[in-house]
């Protein structure tokens, strides 16, 4: 299918590897100039085609300062997609083990640098008639304790988005969540990452959960999402073609929120 997508110029916040690169190349095979944010610059992004800005989305003028170089080395923005997300550092000692630093880090990270990334991108987002895309999480719907502030930071982002669609959407500006379950990424071979608390919480060894997440999970397709997936989904949402799906929650989940 062709997005029609040729020209249109796109910022991607959390580019460097994982779901965010991912998103990046997915754009940028669709013709799509891309200016691509981390905090690390990796050779994946370097190489990937996009433009890479190195910025720290949680320092209260980086976000500003993203936009700006973003819009004026492309000419303008007409997507966004606000994917910098997780958390720095994990415990597996629940809600009374978080202190008000990391309740900070971890709304810093996944909310607030949404809030003010779109509050820099919205004047030319309007002029272009664009689209916003933020990457939540099944977290915001499937809370659990050893997430519970990453949890409560995506579902804040929910309710900005929606918010957001209602206010801009008959300005011409769509806004909507994109929110994947367990994704094939990097981090879960990392030892301090989400697979090692999980790990820690069920009591079992990391790559013994990480070969049984489907089942842990009840994933319905038996397999988790691969990062091209949340991509490809991406684009497709950022395309005309699918110019009425607006102020939705769109789950890749495999399955894992069973309510209705």
């Amino acid at each position: 299918m062709d997005l029609h997508l040729t020209g249109k110029k796109a910022l991607v916040t959390g580019a460097s590897r994982g779901t965010g690169l991912a998103i990046a190349k997915a754009l940028l095979a669709e013709g799509v100039r891309v200016a691509g944010c981390a905090r690390t610059l990796t050779p994946a992004l370097k190489e990937s085609g996009a433009v890479p800005i190195a910025c720290d989305v949680t320092a209260p003028d980086g976000p500003r300062d993203l936009v700006a170089e973003a819009a004026d080395t492309l000419d303008g923005l007409d997507f966004l997609v606000n994917n910098v997300g997780g958390k720095d550092t994990y415990n597996s000692g629940g809600f009374l083990a978080l202190d008000d630093a990391e309740w900070r880090r971890t709304l810093d990270l996944n909310f607030t640098s949404a809030v003010r990334v779109t509050r820099a991108a919205l004047p030319h987002l309007l002029r272009q008639g664009g689209v916003i895309v933020n990457i939540s999480s099944t977290a915001a719907r499937v809370p659990a304790a050893t997430t519970v502030d990453y949890g409560a930071a995506k579902a804040a982002l929910n309710a900005l988005t929606k918010a957001l669609n209602e206010e801009f959407g008959p300005q011409g500006v769509r806004a909507l969540t994109v929110s994947p379950g367990p994704i094939n990424i990097e981090r879960w071979s990392d030892p301090d990452g989400p697979a090692a608390i999980l790990a820690a919480a069920f009591g079992v060894p990391q790559d013994e959960l990480v070969a049984h997440l489907p089942q842990r999970f009840g994933l319905t397709t038996g397999h988790i999402a691969e990062p091209a997936h949340i991509g490809s989904l991406v684009a497709f949402l950022l395309s005309g073609q699918a110019a009425s799906v607006a102020g939705a929650d769109v789950r890749v989940d495999d399955g894992l929120v069973k309510a209705v």
